[in-house]
């Protein structure tokens, strides 16, 4: 299967402390992978490094080519599309504006079905602050999705969601993978990770401790210690 994203020896350094220390990560096409680990793992530091916005060592390719000194936005002109643990939206622009801007020469059929994906075409034209959070958070996903990128990275989407809206945007990021779509994804939610994902990698400490399918990963000695707690007993549950 052909790796849209692979990453080699990716190390990324603040000052003195190592974010990430040469991790090897690959996304195959169509495939819906997670990325978890406790926090300050060093998990989103691997998709702020991924799509330009910090600056790491070892190698990030996109379906083969090196992305080595390409910005934020050839990035995402590339093929790469993320969303944000904090949602920002252009507060002036309706619902439908903000996955225009976002969506390549303002494709009205791709917001179209990025705001179907996450069950929002009734808000289209809304302002975000007729919105909830949780709704926003969803706007977000909905204008990555509206780039119809190559590797879809998403930050958290599931924050701010109650129970039944995480499960159910957790059937339609599967349904997108069946479909074709290739997706990294990172959320607190063991449960929609473990449910959803065709494999998981696990960062501890900016190092890969684990990687391999869910039933492997939930049930790997190393990922039980690293996630004491509650955490932990949501990873051994969620085995049966």
């Amino acid at each position: 299967m052909t790796a849209v994203l692979r990453t080699s020896e990716l190390s990324v350094r603040f000052g003195g402390v190592h974010a990430l220390a040469g991790v090897d990560l690959e996304v195959e096409e169509g495939r819906l992978v997670g990325l978890i680990g406790p926090n300050g793992a060093g998990k989103t530091t691997l998709v702020d490094a991924v799509t330009g916005f910090v600056g790491y060592t070892g190698g990030v390719e996109l379906d083969g080519r090196d992305l080595a000194g390409l910005s934020p936005h050839d990035r995402a002109r590339a093929g790469l599309s993320r969303t944000w643990q904090s949602t920002e939206l252009f507060d002036d622009l309706s619902v439908r504006e903000n996955l225009a801007v976002a969506s390549k020469r303002g494709d009205s059929a791709a917001v179209d079905e990025g705001l179907a994906t996450v069950e929002l075409g009734w808000a289209g034209e809304l302002m975000p602050s007729d919105l909830s959070q949780g709704q926003r958070k969803l706007v977000g996903v909905a204008r990555a999705i509206a780039m119809r990128p190559r590797l879809l990275c998403l930050d958290e989407p599931a924050a701010g969601l109650d129970t039944g809206e995480s499960e159910e945007l957790g059937r339609r990021l599967r349904r997108l993978a069946d479909g074709g779509a290739s997706m990294l994804l990172i959320d607190h939610d063991m449960g929609l990770v473990l449910s959803i994902c065709d494999q998981i990698f696990v960062l501890e400490f900016g190092k890969l401790i684990a990687a391999g399918p869910p039933d492997a990963v939930r049930r790997d000695p190393g990922v039980v210690k690293a996630y004491l707690g509650a955490a932990a007993s949501q990873l051994t549950e969620n085995g049966g």
